[in-house]
């Protein structure tokens, strides 16, 4: 296991370790106020409910709340005023979110004890949650233990190819890659400080979107695609059984391509193509191609044959939304006219994204290149609002029957 991912680990099992406890506690102080030992209080917050389910439930509920926040994606070199804020907001969103789902449905005659449960629950949550938190960071920063990073010296002989041939065999690594800026990047604000520590730098794997827009779009990414592969399981099947009845070979066609950090995947399609006739050396395809089968051409169409992509979703190789994935052969021809086509290994690639639906079909290099530019700028201007844009012109694509 890398150290980011004990990292990662550590955090989490102390916040759900911390929710347990709180709820413990919170537990306690009702049996002491009902039982008139808190506050000379006689009868109070007699629960309507049983206390074992939101034991189990309550930090579950708080491990979602921690993940959509964006607290566990960066691990490493946490700033302790943006954890205190971040513990304060996260409690308050579990300690209200409780409150009305659990403790709302009370039977209890002084509105005045609800404020009191409220608050309580609140302060607990807080400061049980917030120690441990504080002990993980501190004790991660005795022992010097920073984000995995690496820094590309930028030399005086290095063209624009060289450093981007550079970052792209750092990539597969999954560390932060930083190059130390030239004077020109300094002047046009490329450049930047984010620690009193740090000289300026470029952050090449840096997202442009916050934290908690990265989990929540991976979180939508996973539940869209179960519900999508529930509702259509029975166009999936009829799809199978039409692939295979319509040419010898298999249903799915399995195709290796390279995804976020540079790394190799196996991506999933429907078979829209006769078996064995793309030969040794990768081609690209067109509307005229004879190796498309008759249905193969109607799957491709309505972009029907993507659907299996739905599990590299699943699996985490893919997104909803992203650039396409291309093969190595081809990227290699991609980058001997544009070079910093590697950036895009920062994001996962997607099921669909800006490019297809600006130039459609890639039947050449040039396309590819020229799709290249929509999906670097959705890159640059990654949020879960331009997603969902982009859904609903990738729905109308395909009602026109134009993802061919």
């Amino acid at each position: 296991m890398s150290a980011y991912r004990k990292q990662q680990l550590k955090y989490i099992i102390a916040d759900i370790f911390s929710a347990v406890v709180v709820w413990i506690a919170f537990l306690l102080f009702r049996w002491l106020v009902y039982e008139g030992k808190v506050f000379g209080v006689n009868s109070v917050l007699i629960p309507a409910f049983n206390f074992f389910e939101p034991l189990f439930l309550y930090p579950l509920g708080c491990f979602c709340i921690y993940y959509l926040s964006g607290y566990y994606l960066r691990p490493f070199h946490k700033s302790i005023s943006k954890e205190i804020i971040t513990t304060f907001i996260d409690s308050s969103i579990v300690a209200f979110g409780a409150f009305f789902i659990i403790i709302i449905d009370d039977q209890v005659e002084m509105y005045e004890r609800y404020i009191w449960s409220l608050v309580v629950l609140f302060a607990l949550q807080f400061i049980i949650c917030y120690i441990p938190r504080l002990y993980i960071t501190l004790r991660s920063r005795k022992q010097h233990k920073e984000e995995p990073s690496v820094t590309i010296e930028q030399t005086q002989d290095m063209d624009e190819n060289a450093l981007y041939e550079e970052i792209a065999r750092v990539f597969p690594s999954g560390k932060q890659i930083y190059v130390v800026p030239r004077m020109y990047d300094i002047l046009t604000g490329a450049a930047h400080i984010n620690e009193l520590n740090r000289s300026p730098y470029i952050c090449i794997t840096e997202q442009r979107m916050s934290d908690a827009g990265i989990c929540i779009k991976r979180a939508s990414d996973i539940v869209l695609s179960v519900l999508s592969l529930v509702i259509l399981s029975p166009l999936l099947l009829i799809l199978a059984i039409m692939v295979k009845c319509s040419s010898p070979g298999p249903v799915l066609y399995i195709q290796e391509r390279v995804g976020m950090y540079g790394r190799t995947f196996n991506i999933l399609k429907f078979r829209t193509m006769t078996e064995g006739t793309e030969g040794p050396v990768p081609q690209l395809s067109n509307d005229n191609d004879p190796r498309i089968t008759p249905i193969g051409r109607r799957m491709r169409k309505y972009r029907l044959d993507e659907l299996p992509q739905l599990i590299n979703i699943i699996r985490g190789e893919m997104s909803i939304v992203g650039p396409r994935p291309e093969r190595q052969y081809f990227i290699n021809q991609i980058i001997e006219k544009a070079p910093y086509y590697c950036l895009l290994y920062k994001i996962r690639p997607g099921l669909t994204s800006w490019g297809p639906i600006k130039v459609g079909y890639t039947d050449t290099i040039d396309k590819m290149i020229e799709r290249l530019k929509y999906d670097i700028a959705y890159m640059e201007n990654m949020s879960l609002k331009l997603d969902i844009k982009i859904l609903f012109y990738t729905i109308g694509v395909i009602l026109d029957g134009k993802g061919k």
